[in-house]
């Protein structure tokens, strides 16, 4: 035989034999599952977070609005500027306003002249009536005495008619002195009321006159201001808003307002410690407290309560909830960003497993997964399935970890507590020491209850781009 036959049949039989290994070999794998896994241990800290974003917002803030109509003649301050209560801030031309309590001045002057002159008027009379009186006692007595003598023939009729006529005339003088004085007590009332009365309309001029020039009713900075010098600004009018003129805010007591999820809301409570992080001010942590929780839901897209919607709608929703800074930086703006990182529970010494170990299967694939573990002694369940809780098998779903059993994953119901950052406390169904499956994704999401698997926990292998 040639020497070319023999080294082609040697070739021919080397590779039938590396065929049949290799088919040997993915027979055997056929089925398996390559896993990464962890032994459960138990954490000393385990934190549930509640991680919020938001703006900064002072406790105390107002928005100053024009009060009345005219130009901007001086503005006092610019933004950033510290302020006290009753600084001033602004002006606004005030000529009409200067003129109008000027004119009103100097009409109450003069209606309190008219008064001086009535109460002189009417004390005059008073002094005319005392006088009249006295006239009209005397001439009573001479009258008195006069009939008297008539009767008696001591005196003539001419004498005794011009006594009567005397105490007559006494009677209506007494008569007219009260009438003028009643007339001169009613004007003296009149200027009185006018004076009042003007009194009044200064008061209203004075009012006008002060609100030309804006004063702080906080102490603060002044954190936004839009207008400029010569605008022209209107007030407030029913329903329509005034001319927007700055922002001033206290930000001795500052806070972070964030909009937590409907899903987490549940668990925050007044009085909670939460880590804020403010975005202008990197690397730092400030520590605050939950000091208010929003009872309203707000549409996560406008920002509008649920109430002012008109339609009902899936769309997601989240709560106000505002942390109060212990110690805020002095830099702090109104509407920085800020992430707020609220803990809501804390429990020391826990098992606990990565989140991403957590599974969930059909109460149908653990049932057929417990008669094909019957046939193999080797793997048991780890532990009975909970009560079932759907009368349809398909939809009764779960939850648990796969736990390494010799070579297989056995699905390992459990119930668990708060949730970590990355981990999640486990209150019944594992121990310390049980290694369990934590990964890849795509394993643990296509992992079959006893499943073969293969376990690889070396370092993952880097694309060449990274290498590169």
């Amino acid at each position: 035989m040639k020497t070319w036959k023999k080294v082609t049949i040697g070739v021919g039989v080397v590779v039938a034999l590396g065929a049949i290994v290799l088919l040997s070999v993915n027979a055997a794998n056929k089925g398996v599952v390559t896993v990464q896994t962890a032994k459960v241990a138990k954490q000393d800290t385990l934190v549930s977070l509640v991680t919020a974003s938001g703006e900064v917002k002072p406790t105390t803030y107002t928005n100053v609005t024009a009060q009345g109509f005219g130009r901007i003649t001086e503005i006092l301050v610019k933004e950033g500027d510290h302020i006290k209560i009753g600084d001033r801030l602004l002006l606004q031309e005030n000529v009409q306003a200067n003129a109008d309590v000027r004119a009103q001045s100097e009409a109450i002057n003069s209606a309190e002249s008219g008064v001086q002159a009535a109460e002189a008027s009417y004390k005059a009379a008073q002094a005319d009536l005392v006088s009249q009186r006295a006239n009209l006692e005397k001439a009573k007595l001479d009258f008195d005495r006069g009939q008297g003598l008539y009767k008696d023939g001591l005196i003539p009729k001419q004498d005794f008619d011009q006594r009567k006529t005397s105490f007559d005339a006494a009677v209506a003088g007494v008569d007219a002195s009260q009438a003028r004085m009643s007339s001169l007590k009613a004007q003296l009332d009149q200027t009185r009321s006018q004076v009042n009365q003007g009194r009044a309309v200064l008061v209203r001029t004075k009012d006008i006159l002060s609100k030309t020039a804006y004063v702080s009713p906080i102490n603060g900075i002044v954190s936004y201001l839009p207008v400029r010098l010569g605008e022209y600004v209107v007030p407030g009018i029913q329903n329509s808003n005034g001319s927007f003129l700055m922002t001033l805010s206290d930000m001795s007591v500052v806070t972070a307002e964030v909009k937590v999820d409907e899903t987490d809301i549940v668990n925050i409570k007044i009085g909670q410690d939460a880590d804020v992080t403010i975005d202008a001010v990197p690397g730092k942590i400030f520590k605050g407290k939950v000091t208010e929780i929003g009872s309203q839901a707000t549409l996560r897209s406008s920002g509008l309560a649920t109430t002012q919607s008109t339609t009902s709608t899936q769309e997601a929703k989240d709560f106000k909830v505002v942390v109060t800074l212990a110690n805020p930086p002095e830099n702090v703006r109104p509407g920085l960003s800020t992430t707020a990182k609220i803990k809501t529970a804390v429990k020391q010494n826990v098992v606990a497993v990565p989140i991403q170990a957590l599974a969930v299967r059909t109460r149908k694939d653990l049932e057929d997964a417990a008669k094909n573990a019957k046939r193999d002694s080797s793997v048991t369940l780890a532990a009975p399935l909970p009560a079932t809780t759907s009368t349809d098998p398909k939809k009764d779903e779960i939850q648990g970890v796969f736990v390494v059993t010799g070579k297989k994953a056995v699905f390992r119901p459990v119930e668990t507590g708060i949730a970590g950052v990355t981990d999640i406390e486990v209150t019944k169904g594992l121990q310390p020491g049980d290694e369990i499956v934590t990964g890849s994704y795509k394993a643990l999401r296509t992992l079959k209850p006893a499943a073969s698997i293969k376990v690889d926990n070396s370092a993952p292998k880097k694309q060449d781009d990274q290498q590169s």
